[in-house]
């Protein structure tokens, strides 16, 4: 009798836990669009085309009075987002610890996301400084929201089992991406069937992924449960005092293990590479090439696909070759695809989808690889703390290459001399991960070195 309630009480937990870890996935499902649809796809070339409105006969716009050509101020307004971000993710994060309640804190930075999503809508005429406010605390909220998400995932899923339930997560949110990006395209090409004019139809889009995002964060909100606050004493700081100096004290703890700094350093390089070519790439094929929202989309379509089959492939390789050799030739091919981007003839679209195919086939392996391989440099029983340090430093870093991008194109007034300035992130970075020893590495923190790293 005793052996059979045991049994109960396993499935039990099992079936909820299973509950749990499907309606997790549904955040990532939800916020997914914003990424895809807003800052990928759409926002970049429509701010970029209401900063050029606003702007005056030299080509710039004044917010505050400084004087930004309207080519850099998405780049800028980016970049300022990732400042408010890492300086609001050590506050929430701490909160979410010393109460326990992740859940409505969770809900407070995604619907702040999605209402700023949402009345993207408003963003007709002239109203750059709108659309750089609407931005910074759409993105921001994002970026805390994620946090928080990425947090449920020791709690819902046992170890053996969170590299299945974390790439479920990522796959539903490339399943949205895909799934929203057909439905814009058909808005998009259509507007004058619907009848709408092309802003309307853009700004229909940035809108729909604002509801899109409130109404799927439903499902996590409703399945996902409180743990109730961490027994650890917080040593009577509160607040903003915990969650800096938490952070403070990881960092600090990482340096007992340099080879694990080590490897988040080039990581945070060539990933800030990563981010911004995913976001910047949109306005270099629209303002630079030419190219028609339309392809712009379905070459981000074309990516979001690719970016699946990508990632399985690099992890067939990864069991072959290794995660770090790996990695380094998807930074070796993330250099010459931003070659081959500076050389593209203006007008067409053919050469922009193969350079589409290329990012798609190195992107999700390469960013998989690097969250797998830095699990194996993470001292046992410091999971969480090591991977919160690695969100906000992640996050931290991530400014660097929108205001290179920015400063670039400000400079010189070209996007071809601003997107191959991003080389230098993967060259950096290729180098700096070429220099960890990362079986050496594995053993200094502690964990058993497997046979093919």
């Amino acid at each position: 009798m005793g052996t059979d309630t045991v049994r109960t009480e396993a499935a039990d937990d099992a079936a909820g836990r299973r509950r749990e870890q499907r309606g997790w996935y549904f955040y990532d499902w939800a916020c997914s669009v914003y990424s895809t649809s807003v800052l990928t796809v759409f926002l970049g070339p429509y701010l970029t085309s209401v900063a050029e409105a606003a702007a005056d006969a030299d080509g710039f716009v004044h917010p505050l009075g400084v004087p930004v050509r309207a080519g850099s101020f998405f780049a800028y307004s980016v970049s300022l987002s990732v400042v408010v971000a890492v300086l609001v993710m050590p506050l929430v994060g701490a909160a979410a610890d010393r109460t326990g309640r992740k859940k409505p804190l969770l809900a407070a930075a995604a619907y702040t996301g999605a209402a700023a999503t949402t009345a993207m809508f408003l963003l007709d005429g002239d109203r750059y400084l709108l659309g750089g406010l609407l931005l910074v605390v759409a993105n921001a909220a994002q970026s805390v929201a994620m946090m928080l998400y990425n947090s449920y995932l020791p709690q819902i899923a046992p170890p053996e089992e969170r590299d299945a339930v974390s790439s479920r997560g990522w796959a539903f949110g490339y399943a949205a991406g895909s799934l929203m990006l057909v439905v814009n395209l058909a808005l998009y090409l259509g507007h004058e069937t619907f009848g709408v004019s092309e802003g309307m139809a853009v700004r229909i889009c940035l809108a729909s992924a604002g509801l899109w995002w409130g109404v799927f964060a439903l499902v996590p909100l409703l399945r996902l449960r409180d743990r109730g606050p961490s027994t650890e004493k917080t040593g009577g700081q509160r607040g903003t005092t915990t969650g800096f100096r938490q952070l403070a004290a990881t960092l600090r703890d990482m340096r007992r293990h340099p080879l694990t700094l080590a490897f988040l350093l080039a990581y945070l390089v060539y990933n800030d590479g990563i981010q911004t070519v995913i976001t910047q790439a949109s306005v270099y094929g629209s303002k630079e090439l030419g190219l028609s929202q339309s392809t712009l989309i379905g070459a981000v379509l074309l990516v979001q696909v690719l970016a699946v089959a990508g990632a399985l492939t690099m992890g067939r390789l990864a069991r072959v070759y290794g995660a770090k050799r790996t990695i380094l030739g998807t930074l070796v091919a993330w250099t010459l695809t931003l070659a081959a981007g500076y050389f593209l003839p203006a007008g067409a679209p053919v050469w922009f989808f193969v350079l589409a195919a290329g990012i798609g086939l190195v992107l999700g392996g390469s960013q998989a690889l690097s969250r797998s391989l830095f699990s194996h440099l993470v001292p046992p029983g410091k999971e969480a703390e090591y991977f919160s340090a690695y969100e906000i430093s992640d996050r931290g870093m991530s400014w660097l290459g929108p205001l290179l991008f920015g400063l670039t194109y400000q400079l010189t007034g070209s996007y071809r001399d601003a997107i191959i300035s991003l080389v230098a992130f993967f060259v950096i970075g290729f180098i700096l991960l070429a220099r960890v020893p990362v079986r050496r590495a594995i053993s200094d923190a502690g964990n058993p070195v497997p046979p093919t790293i």
